[in-house]
């Protein structure tokens, strides 16, 4: 399992809640650029390991083709989801990760035979379904912290305007005006 690149979307997703309240899409030609020129290499690179496979025969092939396709998807998801820059996007990007990171373990699992084999298959499928459920939980908790910051933010406003009722004529209207632009309202 490739535990660095679980704990760099985590990361980015942390990184990205606290930066976006609203999860607007702030994708610019500089992104997009760098988005097109991750997908390009994790073209590349694939198309290398793929030529690199087939120089193998049997599940040895199966398994390196299977960790090709792996690599690409991490690079790929991983680019679109910072291109993206939405929760929904890491959460996707994470759930397709894990998804080819299974492919690859079943992959693996096939070169095996017996009990070790459905062993391995039962364990890489745990591994899929732990990955699956994190990615899904860290997404609500993300939300849920989101929900409850702006709770926060709406009533500690409506205190701020509630000091202002103690105010009349410009001191008011600048205790109102002092409070909007604190609470970006």
């Amino acid at each position: 399992m490739r535990v660095p690149h679980v704990i760099l979307l985590l990361g980015a997703t942390a990184f990205w809640a606290a930066g976006h309240a609203h999860g607007a899409n702030a994708a610019t030609p500089a992104a997009k650029l760098v988005y097109q020129q991750a997908r390009d290499a994790a073209a590349a690179n694939y198309k290398n390991a793929r030529a690199q496979c087939d120089a193998i025969t049997g599940n040895p092939k199966d398994v390196c083709v299977a960790d090709a396709k792996a690599a690409r998807v991490r690079t790929e998801e991983e680019a679109s989801a910072r291109y993206e820059d939405t929760l929904k996007a890491y959460t996707r990007a994470r759930m397709r990760i894990a998804s080819a990171n299974y492919d690859a373990e079943k992959a693996r699992c096939a070169g095996l035979t017996g009990n070790g084999k459905d062993v391995c298959q039962e364990e890489a499928k745990a591994r899929l379904v732990a990955a699956q459920a994190d990615a899904k939980a860290d997404q609500k908790t993300i939300e849920a912290r989101n929900e409850a910051r702006e709770d926060k933010q709406a009533a500690a406003y409506r205190v701020a305007m509630e000091k202002c009722d103690a105010f009349a004529g410009a001191a008011k209207d600048q205790c109102v005006s002092v409070a909007k632009t604190e609470y970006g309202r």
